[in-house]
């Protein structure tokens, strides 16, 4: 004999929405921080930006 065991389904949209929300909102404060930030967040001062250098040319963004 098996056990069958069937959750309900009632959270998995909401599960489904607060990470997809998540992972959105960590992937534009990456490319905020990779892109555009000068030390005004990050407090790296050019650090960040001098890291980053190669990469943000090659994604097209203006460094200069």
């Amino acid at each position: 004999m098996a056990i069958v065991h069937n959750p309900s389904r009632g959270g998995d949209a909401l599960t489904a929405l607060l990470v997809s929300a998540g992972v959105v909102l960590l992937a534009l404060l990456t490319l905020y921080l990779v892109g555009f930030d000068q030390g005004a967040i990050s407090r790296t001062g050019m650090y960040m930006h001098e890291l980053t250098h190669d990469g943000r040319h090659l994604l097209g963004v203006p460094c200069h």
